[in-house]
Order: C-alpha cells, then structure tokens, then sequence
C-alpha cells in the first residue's frame, strides 16, 4: 500500500511484517523481562488513523505463584507441590508503518 505526501509516494509495511517485528522485540527482550513468555499469541491489530504507525497487541502468560502458607514451611520443597498458576499479560507494541521499527512498547491494561 502506497500513500502520498506532497507529491512523494511512501511505502507502507504490511501488517504482517508489523506483526513480526512486534514478536521479534518481545522475544529479544525476554530475558530482561525475568520470566519465559508462554501462549504468545497476537491478540489485535489496528492501524493509525493517519497510518504513521500500526499497533500490534501481543498476549501471553507468565507463571505466578500462589502466596506460601504455613503448612508448605513445615513441608519438605521435594513434598510440597505448590501448582503454578498463570497470569496473562499484555504489550502493545507501536511499530512505524514505513521503517518497521518498533518505536515503543508498553503494559496494555485490559
């Protein structure tokens, strides 16, 4: 898709390509982030009314663990089997519609 601006023909990315750069990012700063990202999934897509950027919503969880109780003290760790719970989580991604670059990235609150 190409779109004009006093005269010059921009090209646009496609969603695809924005999409991928979103994953990317998140996958490279994972390890910053302290937790692995399990389910990450694409949750919504949308393009900017003047379509300078598109914002890509990406989804996934991360293990959460309940709050200990007393009994899991007096519990041997090899014994005590405290489920790991999930958490989803979700960042929205703002990637620039003709470089494909993410230019930021922050908590999306549902």
């Amino acid at each position: 898709m190409d779109k004009s601006v006093h005269g010059t023909t921009k090209i646009m990315i496609d969603v695809k390509t924005a999409v991928n750069a979103a994953y990317e990012y998140i996958k490279s700063i994972q390890d910053m982030m302290g937790s692995s990202l399990g389910d990450l999934r694409l949750e919504e897509v949308e393009l900017s009314e003047d379509k300078s950027f598109w914002l890509i919503t990406l989804g996934f969880d991360i293990p959460k663990k309940p709050p200990k109780s007393r009994l899991e003290d007096l519990i041997p760790t090899s014994l005590a089997s405290t489920p790991v719970l999930y958490e989803r989580e979700y960042k929205l991604f703002k990637v620039n519609s003709e470089t494909g670059e993410v230019e930021a990235m922050k908590i999306k609150q549902v």
